[in-house]
């Protein structure tokens, strides 16, 4: 079982601390306030009071024991800097940091930082999505180009199966599940057909998906 450390326990590093260990994984929360710590401590594995720029404090606390860092003081540019690069030195092998903007970012992978997130922008991404078409339920962005989008069935594909629908041909997109009410078909076949009320969860290009929310 894959073992996390969550360095930074403010409202997206506490909700990712909190998440995993509710999906059964051992958690490390890290901060340098006492109180955070002692209002996470019941929701996770482990909570301790640390630097985490100090790579004696992150030594001891046995870094090379976890699989996966998620760094998430990305209000403090330099604490963040310093905290993936001691991780990464002291043998984390995979290492996710929140950064603040694209040269943020860009330093924290010269670092070693296996992957970026930015969550207010990617959750401004999907909220805007949403705004403007009342269809598209969920929006992750993949790659620049590329993204899996959670879209409610068009009136227009009601009753008809996946082949007659032909979404690769005529929508430039592949459907990757199918949910019905509390049903969720993850590997739908040419037969399947759309109902009243279905969510497809798609995959395509952004420029494809964007024409799918102009006609919803």
């Amino acid at each position: 079982m894959k073992q996390f450390v969550v360095i930074g326990c403010g409202r997206f590093g506490s909700s990712v601390a909190k998440t995993l260990y509710g999906l059964g994984f051992d958690v490390l929360a890290i901060d340098s306030n006492e109180d955070v710590i002692q209002g996470i401590a019941d929701s996770v594995t482990h909570a301790v009071q640390a630097d985490a720029t100090e790579e004696a404090a992150l030594k001891s606390l046995g870094m090379r024991n976890f699989d996966v860092a998620v760094i998430t003081v990305g209000s403090n540019i330099q604490s963040s800097i310093m905290a993936t690069l001691i991780v990464k030195e002291l043998g984390v092998k995979y290492v996710v940091a929140k950064a603040q903007n694209e040269q943020h970012a860009k330093v924290l992978y010269k670092i070693g930082a296996d992957r970026i997130v930015f969550p207010e922008r990617d959750m401004g991404v999907r909220v805007a999505h949403n705004l403007v078409s009342s269809n598209i339920l969920d929006y992750i962005e993949l790659a620049p180009d590329y993204s899996i989008v959670e879209i409610s069935a068009l009136q227009e594909w009601e009753g008809n199966n996946l082949r007659e629908l032909n979404m690769r041909a005529k929508y430039g997109i592949n459907v990757m599940a199918i949910k019905h009410g509390t049903e969720i078909n993850i590997s739908p076949s040419a037969t399947d057909i759309v109902k009243k009320g279905d969510v497809l969860v798609v995959i395509g290009h952004n420029d494809d998906i964007q024409k799918i929310e102009k006609k919803a």
